[in-house]
């Protein structure tokens, strides 16, 4: 698999869009949506020999010091081969992310694919804050 930084094509978000429709963060996203976020995003890419996408991932971020690690997403017949955690990887030793001093992600059943990162449970959470509004694609 070839990792690249990079965003999504609209034959990329031909595969990534359905899959994001059907996770438990993002059930029913429209493509507009993930498209924008992509856009806003830095993107990693994971591809076969053919150049069909087999994973993603992308950080929300500064550039500076926070990145927020979400929509990490292999596609199926791609998964239980680290890729998920390459793509996370990719991210983190970019460049441009080298000053980064907090990153964060959510996962519900992913932690020890994360933990091999360096993530771990938040050590102060009685800090961290945070408002959940219903999607507006749900509204």
């Amino acid at each position: 698999m070839k990792i690249t930084l990079a965003p999504p094509t609209s034959t990329d978000m031909d595969v990534l869009h359905p899959l994001l429709q059907a996770s438990y963060w993002s059930p029913g996203i429209p493509r507009e949506t993930v498209e924008r976020a992509c856009a806003a995003s830095l993107c990693a890419l994971a591809r076969d020999e053919a150049g069909t996408l087999t994973g993603f991932a992308r950080a929300v971020t500064d550039y500076t010091v926070f990145a927020w690690v979400c929509d990490v997403m292999v596609v199926p017949a791609h998964r239980g081969q680290g890729l998920g955690r390459n793509l996370v990887r990719s991210l983190m030793t970019h460049p441009e992310m080298q000053t980064i001093r907090r990153w964060m992600l959510g996962t519900a059943d992913a932690h020890g694919v994360y933990a091999d990162l360096g993530f771990a449970p938040l050590k102060a959470p009685e800090r961290l804050m945070e408002v959940i509004r219903a999607p507006h694609w749900g509204r």
